[in-house]
């Protein structure tokens, strides 16, 4: 059973739709300011494209170039046709903002319908959207994915897991949509409250939003006696609903008839061999206010050699195995180092060292700032101290959208390093 043909389709009329696709996204991208000037500048038009593989020929598009085009340079279209924005996390740096048009919401709708269904899920349904609303583009993203599909879909959003208890009896929930390590963290919780997660109502969860291994999903399958489905997604390109996996949970379906997927070795940029890890490239086919072509991602995976049971033709990737960046994940939120870095370096208390400690308190990652305070702020005054500690905390939240620890220590307390200064350090369990 299939939500669309377009996930059946012959490769070789999968592939003439892909190029047919982009040829029309160059032709559109090319109303926007940057993709005019990079076209120019490459001497690049539509009728380069003959096969999908001339992608090649097309430069790529990072996340600064993202960043340099901040807040219109890749529209296609008047503002006025634009309904919704979603942007990256971050005040004092420039963010990303992703535009939407009501085609733009419409087709995006129909992909995360199609990935739901893929795993199970049926208009007879009750989802249960235990994810984060506003800018983050997961809540919103599986919220009308599920509507389109006619799911009765209950808006919980993230936290207060009695409530979330108490929605998934009342309502008689049978699916959930939820981050891994809250998956994890909230199958304690639940038996704690006095529940068997055998005897709930719940079938199938969609599982994603943070890195997570084979090792995990089998452990939030046997704690919460459920089906548990990967997904890969990310802002620039719509959100969620890029790829899925089917009901046989070997690798995701890239959506090919909307997306372009490549892997390639970070440092050449060509193309890698199937099977092999690199570094996943993505363009959209069908969006029409702000295509993207050739996204680095900087997210490490490979093709899955092979067809698919399922039988559906698009290409599958694996789970993601790492970043070609610094990016950290945690809670589902992306942060860069050196987000924390602008905050704490800008504090006029804090001396010349800081490092952040990544570390597992029972299921949940957890983020810890260490900070080398000058000698003249390091009093015995505790309640000064902690009105430092709280307010490079609060200052912190509001730049990465999650609250870390903030440890305070004395000045020379952090190792130095004789060459470049070791910022991360992961503490968290390595999974088998």
């Amino acid at each position: 059973m299939y939500f669309d043909k377009a996930e059946v389709l012959d490769r070789s009329e999968l592939e003439k739709l892909q190029a047919e696709r982009l040829r029309k996204t160059i032709e559109q991208a090319a109303n926007s300011p940057y993709y005019r000037e990079s076209f120019k500048k490459n001497n690049i038009d539509s009728s380069i494209i003959k096969t999908v593989d001339d992608i090649k020929r097309l430069p790529f598009t990072t996340k600064d170039d993202l960043r340099s085009q901040y807040p219109y340079g890749l529209l296609t279209k008047p503002l006025d046709e634009f309904v919704r924005l979603h942007a990256s996390s971050g005040t004092t740096g420039t963010p990303t903002a992703v535009f939407y048009t009501q085609k733009d919401l419409d087709t995006w709708a129909d992909l995360m319908a199609r990935s739901m269904y893929a795993v199970g899920v049926r208009r007879s349904d009750v989802l249960q959207n235990m994810s984060g609303y506003g800018l983050f583009t997961g809540g919103l993203g599986i919220h009308y994915g599920s509507e389109r599909l006619g799911c009765l879909t209950v808006p919980a959003g993230a936290g207060n897991t009695k409530r979330q208890i108490k929605l998934i009896r009342d309502f008689n929930v049978t699916a959930l949509h939820i981050i891994p390590s809250f998956a994890l963290y909230f199958a304690g919780k639940v038996r704690e409250e006095g529940y068997d997660p055998a005897e709930m109502p719940w079938k199938i969860a969609l599982i994603g939003a943070e890195p997570h291994t084979e090792h995990t999903r089998q452990k939030i399958e046997e704690l919460l006696h459920i089906k548990a489905y990967n997904s890969y997604g990310l802002s620039e390109m719509n959100g969620p609903g890029v790829a899925f996996e089917c009901t046989e949970q070997k690798g995701m379906h890239v959506w090919e008839d909307s997306y372009i997927a490549e892997v390639i070795d970070p440092e050449t940029g060509e193309h890698v061999a199937e099977g092999e890890i690199g570094e996943l490239v993505m363009t959209t086919l069908t969006r029409e206010g702000m295509p993207i072509i050739r996204y680095r991602t900087r997210d490490l995976t490979r093709f899955v050699p092979g067809k698919c049971k399922c039988g559906r033709t698009s290409r599958r990737i694996d789970r993601i195995v790492g970043r070609a960046d610094d990016m950290l994940i945690i809670k589902g939120v992306n942060i860069y180092p050196m987000q924390i870095e602008k905050i704490v370096m800008a504090m006029p208390e804090v001396g010349q060292n800081y490092v952040i400690e990544l570390f597992r308190e029972g299921f949940i990652d957890q983020i810890k700032v260490k900070v080398e305070i000058k000698d003249q702020f390091f009093v015995e005054d505790m309640r000064v101290l902690q009105g430092l500690q709280k307010r490079i905390a609060a200052k912190l939240r509001d730049e990465i959208l999650v609250t870390p620890r903030v440890e305070l220590v004395q000045r020379n307390s952090i190792p130095k390093s004789e060459g470049k200064a070791q910022r991360v350090i992961d503490l968290r369990e390595v999974e088998n």
